[in-house]
């Protein structure tokens, strides 16, 4: 009986220890200061470029080009931001985004998102050629806003919002 209560005291002793390791909160307090201060900017040129391409597509399907929707532009940014900390493409809080564009006016929110593309035609190419992202593009929306950033490796990330 004296052996299992020593038994049980220990492992009692040892998981206190690694749970409430002082290395384990310090981990987690430099992860969110290296995301505070990750500074992501926006190629404002590429995402202009983006939006020529999409809006010239656009226009032989007889749709009206898109405007920038500045909100879902910052939203946009924050999202691809969001993807190259966390080094993945994703779709991640989506309904976030939607939630906040939709109390501050649109009726309608989608976004395509993507990363790897060298150039806005190749990029635009690889959304035509999926049929949802496509549907976005074709969509029924009069506004968008659109994020390109790259990580230090030079990987691009994208971030399209489609709003109505």
């Amino acid at each position: 009986m004296k052996l299992i209560t020593n038994t049980l005291f220990v492992m009692g002793l040892v998981c206190l220890l690694v749970s409430c390791s002082p290395e384990e909160i310090d981990d987690t307090t430099s992860s969110a200061n290296f995301e505070s201060e990750l500074s992501i900017e926006n190629n404002n040129a590429m995402s202009s470029e983006i939006l020529t391409i999409i809006n010239d597509y656009r226009a032989t399907l007889d749709l009206p080009p898109f405007s920038t929707h500045h909100l879902a532009k910052e939203e946009a940014l924050d999202h691809t931001a969001y993807m190259i900390i966390n080094n993945r493409v994703s779709h991640d809080n989506f309904f976030e985004r939607s939630d906040y564009l939709k109390d501050n006016g649109a009726s309608v929110v989608s976004e395509n998102v993507a990363f790897g593309y060298r150039t806005a035609q190749a990029v635009v190419d690889g959304w035509l050629n999926s049929p949802s992202h496509k549907e976005a593009i074709e969509g029924n929306f009069t506004h968008s806003g659109i994020s390109v950033a790259q990580t230090e490796n030079g990987i691009n990330f994208f971030t399209h919002i489609f709003v109505k």
